[in-house]
């Protein structure tokens, strides 16, 4: 039996090839993924700790690399805030020097970074950027922070009635296991008294 001429020759062979570069093309490419808090609020003059995590298809590698930038708010124009491949890079210049360090862990797919003594300046947008070949492509994260002056009423009031509600949980389970140590000491001097009446 004879197949048709079209799978016979140069022609079969030239589709087969074509199809195969055009699946690969199409085939997914493994991407990094990078997951932020999105928003962060902070007082004017603290420190704030700059979440940011990442999963990866491939195991970490050495040739990983993590860039941190800012956006000012406002403004389109980036600067370099960190660097890391193999070690951390803090920025040697600009707005950023010696005030951001590196409190990640590789290990954990950790890549956050701390700013330190926040200014109205700092408002903008902080980019977290992790590669680790051969993943290279993916999301880049994202924090909207804004540096405010104080903090709002409403943190204020939970942060009060959690120190509160701590304090007097603890006064009531102390007042229990002092009434129990009490019943229980006046029971044993009764029976106590009840036995040496009896001798």
């Amino acid at each position: 039996m004879d197949l048709p001429s079209l799978v016979h020759g140069p022609r079969w062979m030239g589709a087969v090839l074509f199809l195969g570069v055009q699946l690969l093309a199409l085939w997914p490419v493994a991407a990094v993924e990078v997951h932020t808090s999105r928003e962060v609020e902070a007082v004017n003059g603290t420190n704030v700790r700059l979440k940011c995590t990442f999963s990866s298809s491939s195991p970490v590698g050495q040739r990983l690399t993590v860039t941190w930038n800012f956006r000012p708010q406002g403004l389109n124009s980036a600067e370099s805030v960190f660097y890391y491949y193999e070690e951390p890079y803090p920025p040697t210049n600009g707005r950023f020097k010696e005030r951001v360090t590196w409190d990640g862990n590789i290990g954990r797919n950790d890549v956050s970074i701390i700013v330190w003594n926040l200014n109205p300046s700092d408002n903008g947008t902080f980019t977290c950027q992790v590669k680790n070949p051969p993943d290279v492509d993916g999301t880049i994260g994202e924090i909207q922070l804004r540096v405010v002056q104080q903090v709002h009423f409403s943190e204020i009031h939970i942060l009060l009635l959690a120190i509160g509600s701590a304090c007097a949980l603890m006064i009531i389970v102390v007042t229990v296991v002092a009434v129990c140590r009490h019943y229980r000491n006046r029971r044993q001097e009764k029976s106590t008294e009840t036995v040496e009446t009896e001798l």
